[in-house]
């Protein structure tokens, strides 16, 4: 007997059309499916960077697979910008429960089977500390990188939120995302004929 049809994945498609960076003039749009697949493959080497140099003993794969879905409930909220998200405790308590009901709701549109296997990845509570951490930096990590291609295309708007975004990663000073950016961000500025030399 075939199972029911799910539009699980046919919902996750759609994050391609979500555009982020909203209230920001924009030189390099950028889509909330693009931004998923940086965020999990920055959180994947921030969790080896973590594991093969500062003692960490993460799951990279389990965290990469987080990652990839940490967004994927704005397929039904669309993207709230981070100064509106943030702008005081109750509009965060406020979005907090609308993502957790749009977990939910994208949870139940898979197959019953499957919906335990997923809910660890889907379901940010699910997460241990240490993931979310990781996720966490590698989101930051994603918009600081955001932010310098923006101006490196010569698009000023993004200097202040560039500057913010990078004082909070110094703040937080994580050891792997310290070592990302002296051994890997520089390279983002560099041209492509200079990235193959």
């Amino acid at each position: 007997m075939p199972a029911p049809v799910s539009h699980f994945f046919a919902y996750i498609a759609r994050l391609r059309w979500i555009r982020r960076w909203g209230l920001m003039r924009n030189a390099i749009e950028e889509n909330v499916a693009t931004h998923s697949w940086e965020v999990a493959t920055l959180a994947h080497v921030l969790a080896l960077i973590r594991n093969r140099y500062f003692d960490g003993s993460v799951d990279p794969d389990h965290i990469a697979t987080a990652a990839l879905y940490h967004d994927a409930t704005e397929v039904i909220t669309g993207d709230m910008p981070t100064p509106v998200k943030y702008h005081s405790k109750v509009m965060r308590e406020a979005f907090g429960a609308i993502e957790h009901r749009a977990e939910e709701e994208l949870l139940a549109l898979l197959p019953e089977d499957l919906r335990e296997d997923f809910a660890p990845y889907v379901q940010e509570s699910r997460w241990s500390d240490e993931v979310r951490e990781i996720i966490k930096a590698a989101d930051r990590l994603s918009a600081w990188l955001k932010c310098q291609a923006e101006i490196l295309a010569g698009n000023k708007e993004f200097e202040p939120a560039a500057a913010q975004i990078y004082s909070r990663l110094q703040d937080e000073a994580l050891p792997e995302v310290m070592y990302f950016l002296t051994v890997f961000a520089p390279s983002y500025q560099r041209p492509l004929d200079h990235l193959l030399e």
